[in-house]
């Protein structure tokens, strides 16, 4: 496994803008900002997840969009409210939609991708998207014995039409001038993260069940704090992905680890030896957010309260000086 040179940043800004979760209410902290927008102006969640990042090192600058949730209304909706909060008002938040230059797909599912095209078009311009091959396959997931439901595929062609300008990659690579990294394939070391029951691809014109190739997520590196990593859904295992780009990176210290962990549902079996793992790695900061479901959320918290913080969406989080 090639090892990527990722430059440090001296800062960067995190906006979830598509989460499951909203919360009017949450308080601010000096690196978490919740959106507050005069009412009745609200954020809108939804079953998805979309990231707004910014990283800065010196005077440059590179801001990026990973995922665009379900609808991609809701996506914008967020997006259009930012101006109005009051982090942005008074500058603490610094960082705007507008500002992206190229987004990266976590993996194929509906929940990540289905919004890109809504999106894409609202941008009325050209915009790369790094996107693993893998991402393209047919799925499907068995809801009893003989009941199986067919999920939305990506289709290259719709992307394209919107303003895709698709960028395949499968390895680890890096984004916004190397300073920002991409997982590519996780690699999977761990003895309980079996992939997710019940979710199934078509490989060779055969279903079985779905090795997730495609799923992957980002991280950055900040300057005297350590990684970053933002995952998707982790259908790869939180944990995996955590080590994965430690490894290809060459971090050893996580400093935060955000996103959705999937252990919700058929995996809350994966909770408690989840927790555990990531109690051993020691982020400063944990924020599950979208799949990992209320008992993986509240195990967090019970398991890591001085390092736990429940997401709401529009919620920005500060790194770095």
């Amino acid at each position: 496994m090639s090892q990527l040179v990722l430059a440090e940043v001296d800062r960067a800004e995190v906006t979830i803008l598509v989460d499951n979760y909203s919360d009017l209410l949450l308080t601010d902290t000096e690196r978490v900002k919740r959106m507050r927008v005069p009412p009745p102006n609200a954020p809108f969640s939804e079953h998805g997840l979309a990231y707004l990042v910014t990283v800065q090192a010196g005077d440059v600058r590179h801001t990026i969009l990973m995922d665009a949730g379900i609808s991609g209304s809701c996506l914008s909706h967020n997006a259009a409210l930012m101006p109005m909060s009051l982090a942005v008002q008074f500058g603490v938040v610094k960082h705007a939609i507008g500002e992206v230059e190229s987004i990266v797909l976590s993996h194929g599912h509906f929940d990540h991708f289905s919004g890109l095209p809504y999106f894409l078009r609202q941008l009325k311009r050209k915009m790369p998207v790094v996107v693993h091959p893998g991402a393209f396959v047919e799925r499907r997931i068995k809801l009893g014995p003989e009941l199986y439901v067919p999920m939305p595929r990506l289709e290259e062609e719709a992307l394209t039409a919107a303003g895709a300008v698709l960028d395949k990659r499968a390895a680890a690579s890096a984004v916004a001038n190397g300073l920002i990294a991409v997982a590519g394939r996780v690699e999977r070391t761990t003895d309980f993260e079996k992939g997710s029951p019940g979710l199934e691809a078509k490989r060779n014109g055969e279903w079985a069940t779905d090795s997730f190739e495609d799923d992957q997520a980002i991280a950055f590196r900040v300057k005297g704090q350590g990684l970053v990593v933002l995952g998707g859904c982790s259908h790869a295992g939180i944990i995996n992905t955590v080590k994965h780009l430690s490894k290809v990176t060459g971090a050893e210290k996580i400093h935060a680890v955000l996103g959705g962990f999937h252990l919700s549902g058929p995996s809350e079996a994966l909770i408690e030896p989840t927790v555990q793992a990531m109690q051993q790695i020691d982020p400063e900061l944990i924020v599950p957010t979208h799949c990992t479901g209320w008992k993986a959320i509240h195990a967090f918290e019970k398991a890591m309260p001085d390092r736990f913080v429940l997401n709401s969406v529009g919620t920005t989080y500060l790194f770095g000086r």
